[in-house]
């Protein structure tokens, strides 16, 4: 018979901080509306201003002659450093990341011709990151039916059975499998979306953070025992109700408060627009080196004289609450910095053949690729790859244009890109005679030849989504001209 008992453990995990979290939900805004958000937040909280810095050259440690100076004391296995937060060695020597300025002569010409973007809706981006993920066949059909039932508020709208009557007659599902399916999508980006209620929702975002975080269990009730309350805004009621001091309940509130109640109102269409780039990337001297874009929004400090008498006083409740969080802004806007910037650096680490020789070199690579890499979660890097843009010698890119799954393998054993693939159709096609127009099937053959075993309705389905007609249609196209 087993008995209760007690024991410790010594381990690792990755925990998430309040700041973390709002890092996070930064991370998903593009530029124009991140830019916004500052201005906002500078507009309504004293505690905040905008740092002027100075321009004039040579000064400081982030001049352009020292930075090369940094850059001549680099070994070949260079290992790339980001703040206090994790370092990544990388094994190419033609490597380096920086997050300074470097000094106009190694810059280059910038041009400013940016691509428009194409806005994507709640649905699109969910069934991206099915896609990315490792689901087999059977739970990618229930997925895609949970998807179709979640609102573009981002709440599962369905009950689970109405959804297993739906996959009726071309597959059976019980509702314990929907929900096991329905978990790992709750688990996706933008954070509580496919919950059927606020509750659960709200709940969902609260389980992200660390279990030490001050107020998360008061946060917690709140949510399960005072939502009504909350709503009404009846604080002193709700307080008593929880039997919490006045600073417990004030971490809590702001914990809930940072919570985001409509989480598919974060992902929307839009429309096509000039984009920014987050990061530049630039092969200096031989090797790459990615930046951030530091230009795109102000950096912010605390004002240390409001802040120095809110801490003498034992009064001021609203301003303390207002430095609290602008220092948690201050260093949520660093952390996506950070976070950027680790996996753009990642991405060119990986692909950096895609950028010395095009599309045929892109390797494939899936969100958990990058997860395991930076120890992060999938849905972390998914709220880094969309709507953040590379510009790199080749152009600018969205960072999920970098993400392919593998089709076939190649001859030497490595899996291949589909993307890869559709540049070798592509290639194939652009070279053939137009008299004699390879079919899917040659195609398919030739590249079997070079080690690429795809089948022909893959190389039908590729040709098809690059808008290139088929065989018979090209001949007739040649035969006109």
């Amino acid at each position: 018979m087993l008995k209760p008992s007690l024991q410790l453990k010594i381990g690792q995990q990755l925990t998430m901080t309040p700041q973390l979290q709002q890092a996070i939900r930064l991370l998903q805004l593009p530029v124009m509306d991140l830019q916004s958000e500052i201005q906002g937040a500078l507009e309504e909280n004293v505690m905040l201003e905008s740092v002027e810095e100075l321009s004039e050259p040579g000064l400081g440690e982030n001049s352009g002659e020292g930075q090369q100076e940094g850059d001549a004391e680099r070994s070949d296995d260079v290992e790339v450093t980001w703040g206090d937060t994790a370092t990544l060695p990388i094994p190419e020597s033609s490597w380096s990341s920086t997050t300074g300025p470097r000094s106009n002569e190694n810059r280059g010409p910038l041009t400013q011709d940016f691509a428009p973007r194409a806005g994507q809706s709640l649905k699109e981006h969910l069934l991206w990151q099915l896609q990315m993920d490792r689901f087999d066949t059977r739970e990618y059909a229930i997925g895609r039916a949970i998807i179709d039932g979640i609102s573009d508020d981002g709440y599962l709208e369905d009950d689970l059975a109405s959804l297993c009557d739906l996959l009726k007659p071309d597959l059976l599902v019980s509702e314990d499998e929907a929900e096991a399916v329905l978990l790992r999508i709750q688990q996706f980006d933008p954070a509580g979306v496919a919950c059927r209620d606020v509750a659960e929702c709200l709940e969902i975002q609260l389980d992200q953070l660390d279990e030490e975080t001050e107020g998360l269990e008061i946060a917690r009730r709140i949510i399960r025992e005072g939502l009504d309350d909350l709503g009404a805004q009846r604080f002193p009621a709700l307080r008593r109700n929880l039997g919490c001091n006045e600073d417990e309940f004030e971490a809590g509130l702001l914990l809930v408060r940072s919570l985001h109640p409509r989480p598919g109102s974060s992902v929307h269409a839009a429309d096509s627009e000039y984009v920014i780039p987050d990061v530049f990337v630039r092969k200096i001297d031989g090797r790459w080196h990615v930046e951030i874009n530091s230009s795109i929004v102000p950096e912010l400090r605390v004002n240390q004289s409001y802040a120095g008498l809110v801490g003498r006083s034992g009064d001021h409740a609203v301003l303390k609450t207002q430095l609290q969080e602008a220092r948690w802004l201050v260093r949520s806007l660093e952390i996506r910095n950070d976070t950027v910037l680790r996996v753009a650096a990642s991405i060119v680490e990986r692909q950096h053949e895609f950028l010395e020789r095009g599309d045929e070199a892109m390797r494939p690579m899936i969100l958990k690729d990058i997860a395991k890499l930076l120890d992060m979660h999938e849905s972390t890097i998914s709220r880094v790859t969309t709507a953040k843009y590379m510009h790199t010698p080749r152009g600018i890119f969205e960072f999920r244009y970098f993400f392919s799954s593998h089709v076939g393998g190649s001859g030497d054993g490595e899996e291949v890109s589909s993307t890869a693939i559709r540049a070798m159709i592509k290639k194939l096609i652009a070279n053939e005679n137009p008299e004699k127009p390879l079919s899917d099937n040659k195609i398919a053959v030739m590249l079997a030849e070079d080690g690429i075993n795809v089948a022909r309705r893959t190389v039908a389905k590729y040709r098809e989504s690059m808008s290139l007609p088929s065989s018979s249609d090209r001949k007739r196209l040649a035969l006109r001209q």
